[in-house]
Parts: structure tokens; sequence; C-alpha cells
């Protein structure tokens, strides 16, 4: 009997924290989220909350603060330090109720960052390691204490959960623990630890092999015809129309539906203060079978679905573009629809189209994370560096040439190769590649390209009366060689969408 009834306590303790009935709650307890080694934001207020006997009031002391609160009938409570500045020397978060208290050590403040997506962000520093010997010696130098993961991995819900266990809880970045942490987050947050000196923890919530809909807020699928047919199939469970849906996803179990890792993931620490949000995602939306029209509108739901959620509608939200290891017909039309979806205000894309591999899952994440870092170093830390590579403006056609104006053409332009690790390297005696031209029925044809100081013009011996123009519009395409001179690649890019005329697979009955 002595050993069933301390399982039987925890039974019950996981139905009250994860149901959130409770009558009374006599143990107290912090959320999920808050344990030792956790890294709190700077320069926000920062919500504290947990459980406690219905009525009693709770006293929060870090810092040199000191806030209470007073815990509901259904035993939570919550109560907000005033914001804090940065420190990297570990403190710790006292709470004290009656005769009962706990603390959380050794916590840092300094910028926290979400980092979310499918399995080209869960990729972890160990899987990189074992095919980039750079990678090996990353981990060995990897003793940076002010660097916290912090991996979030429930299971889907139906329903948005009050909080998360605390499982293993933050991890002190180290040679012995790296390897497990995802290696584009990690570069991430080096270069940002490098750069702006504070601390910098990652709340890791990515899964591989889902597509956008289970982390898009249910409240978001309203902004959309497609978004709001997927949540009601999705309601019903229904994974086959879902499938057959114009626009939709193979879905291919529960963890695909719309909302559900959102739930489960997200939804029980929206009110954990951070500093913004990397994204890595988009292969399960244009794989085998899957649709992928639509989903610059459900990169939209997503972003302001979550800024919504956490209550920042400024929240930075920095996401990568597919890479040019391709592996299906679909991949080419869900690049140009991520282009398309980083019109949103405070956003960035990260072109990937220059990082060649044999695998859908390229090993290099150094350039991923760091361009990540651009981003957010230059617009969000107000640094002098370039973001982004040339990214698409618009194309003035007149007669047999159309010229092509970008943004993001820091220096100039330039014909560039990039092999492997190294940093692009100038070849101007090479031609520009990828360029093709469209008639008015959308049939395209190869062209010619140059460079004109900050603007590129194509032309096509086949096509005196050209209608639009595109730029690496492929599944895998090779050796794309268009840089501003920074060294950041352009990205792929179609003048008119209209005309790309994407077919897919129609689902088997």
């Amino acid at each position: 009997m002595k050993r069933i009834l301390p399982n039987l306590a925890i039974t019950l303790l996981t139905l009250i924290v994860f149901t959130g009935h409770s009558e009374s709650f006599a143990a107290l307890r912090l959320s999920g989220i808050f344990s030792d080694h956790m890294i709190l934001q700077r320069d926000r207020s920062v919500t504290v909350w947990g459980l406690a006997e219905a009525g009693q009031q709770i006293t929060i002391r870090f810092a040199g603060q000191s806030v209470t609160a007073t815990a509901e009938d259904n035993g939570n409570w919550h109560a907000r330090l005033t914001p804090l500045e940065w420190n990297a020397n570990g403190r710790a978060i006292v709470v004290q109720s009656g005769d009962a208290s706990l603390s959380i050590n050794d916590v840092l403040v300094g910028d926290v960052w979400h980092a979310s997506g499918q399995s080209n962000m869960a990729m972890t520093m160990g899987a990189v390691s074992r095919k980039l010997e750079s990678a090996k010696q990353d981990i060995k130098a990897a003793a940076l204490a002010s660097i916290r993961f912090r991996r979030v991995k429930e299971d889907e819900s139906r329903k948005p959960m009050n909080d998360i266990p605390e499982g293993t809880g933050w991890t002190v970045c180290s040679a012995d623990t790296v390897a497990g942490f995802s290696a584009a987050a990690f570069y991430f947050a080096r270069i940002l630890h490098r750069e702006v000196g504070v601390p910098v923890g990652i709340i890791d919530s990515s899964r591989g092999g889902t597509p956008i809909e289970p982390f898009i807020p249910r409240e978001a699928f309203t902004s959309h015809p497609t978004l709001r047919r997927e949540l009601e199939l999705g309601d019903l469970e229904d994974l086959t129309g879902i499938w057959k849906l114009p626009g939709g996803v193979r879905a291919r179990d529960t963890n695909w539906l719309p909302g559900r890792l959102f739930h489960s993931r997200i939804a029980p620490i929206t009110r954990f203060a951070v500093r913004g949000v990397i994204w890595y995602q988009g292969e399960s939306n244009c794989g085998d079978g899957e649709d992928p029209r639509d989903y610059r509108h459900k990169m939209r739901a997503l972003i302001n679905g979550w800024r919504s959620a956490i209550g920042e509608e400024r929240l930075p939200f920095y996401f990568v573009q597919l890479p040019g290891s391709g592996a299906g017909v679909g991949w080419p039309y869900l690049r140009e629809q991520q282009r398309l979806s980083a019109d949103q205000p405070h956003s960035g894309m990260v072109v990937t189209i220059d990082l060649l591999d044999d695998d859908i899952h390229p090993v290099n994440k150094m350039d991923v994370g760091e361009r990540l870092g651009r981003w957010a170093l230059a617009v969000e830390y107000g640094m002098d560096i370039a973001p982004s590579g040339p990214l698409f403006l618009q194309a003035d056609i007149r007669g047999e040439t159309v010229t092509v104006h970008f943004s993001h053409t820091e220096g100039g332009l330039m014909i560039a190769t990039k092999t492997g690790l190294a940093d692009p390297k100038e070849t101007p005696q090479k031609e520009l590649s990828h360029f093709e031209l469209a008639d008015r029925t959308g049939r395209w044809h190869p062209a010619q390209a140059v460079i004109r100081g900050k603007t590129v013009a194509v032309r096509s011996k086949d096509l005196p009366k050209p209608a639009a123009v595109r730029y690496a519009y492929a599944v895998n395409p090779q050796n794309c060689n268009l840089y501003n001179r920074v060294g950041l690649p352009a990205s792929p890019f179609c003048s008119n969408p209209d005309l790309l005329r994407y077919k897919p697979e129609i689902p088997a009955k």
C-alpha cells in the first residue's frame, strides 16, 4: 500500500494540472516551465504562476523584488515581476505560502526565443556532428553556460492544456549536453550570445514530420476559407477530407490536425515572456500528396495567431525558406508561398537555396542558425548588418528585356559560388543561372541574365514579348549563384505567381 499511494497521488496531480479541475489544491507548485537553470526574459514584465490551496496567499521573491498573489478557487495563482535587467549570475526564485516554500535555482535573465517547426528544426547537434567534423569541434567548445535550452515535446491535444510537466527542465549548454539541442537553434543562440552578450534561452517545441496546421492556434483558422474548412474537418478527425481539400494536407494522424500541437506545446506557456520566434517548417506541406497552395495564408495565420496568443502584436518572427535539397514537385511552389508570406511586419525570411545536400535534412545548420541570427541582430537588436540576401521587389518589362529590382542589395549584386560551409566566393566569369521568362500563356523558357548595378536584366532569344520572370524555380536547383556583396543568396521568386499553375496530385478515393 505504501508504494501504491504515492503513484496514485502523482496520477491525481497530473490530472489536476492538465485538466484544470480542482476544488482545492494543497501542494504549492510552479508551472512546469519554471525549473532550475532557466532564463527569464529581460526588459519585460514577467509572469510567474502555479497552483496552491484555494485562498492562500503566495509570495514570490526574485532579484530584490517581492510580489504577492492569492490562489483562486481552482488553486490557480499568478503574479508579475516588473521588468528585469539582464544578469548572467544565477539567482533563486523563492515562492512561499504559509509554511510551504520552494525555490528555483540558478536563474539567469536574458533573451528567450521560441524555436519550432518540424524535423529540420528538431535536427540535433549530435545528428549534425555525425556528418560534419566542424560540428564535432563546436560540441567540444560548447562550454556556454549562459545559453540554456528547454525542450517541450508533449503529445497532441484536442483542447488547450493548462500546463506542461517539468520533465528534464532547462539544460545548461555544455560539451556534455549540447548534442541533444536543436542545431539550428544552437547556432542561432550562439551568434546572439556572442554579438549581444546577454544570456540566451531557447524553448524548442518542434516535432518532426508535421505540417504547419497543428501549430496554428484555433482562433487563427478564421482568416482564410481553406483554413476554416480544415478546422471543420479536423474537429471531425476526417483525415481523408483534409487530404482531398484543395490547399489541404495529407494528415497522417491526429498530430497533423489543426491546433493540436499548439494546444499541448505552446498554449500552456503563452504567459511566459519571450523575445521572439524562429521557425523552420514546410516539408510536410509539400511532400507526397500534399497541396502547398494557400500555405502563405497558413504562415500568416501562424504568425498572427502566435502573436495574439502571446499578447505581443510586434513579436519578431523569423523563418527559414526551404533549402535547395528538394524532395518533390511541390517544393518550388512552397518556397514561393513562403516568400509571399514574408510581407508580415516584424518578420523575416532566411534563404537557404544555396545550401546543397543530397538529403531533405541538410546538415549545414550553421548557416541556417547564423542567418536567422542576422535577422534578429539587424532588426531586433538594431545592429548595422545586412539581414538578408536579395528579395524580389518588381519586374519592369520593356520590349524583350525584363529588369528585376530587389531589396537587400547591400553593396550591389554579384555572381558567387558557395561550397560547403565556406563563405560564397565571387565568380564573375560564370553566368547567372536559373532565370526563366514566360509568355502570356504561362509557358516558361530558359533565359540569359546579366547584373546591371543593383538590378538583373533578363531576356530570351525565344521570347520577344515576355510576360513574367522567375528564378530558381526547380525541385532541386543546383548552384543558384545570385548574391548580394555581403554574401547572402537571392531568394527564388516568380514575378507573377498566377502563371505557376501548380497542379497537385489527386488523392485516390
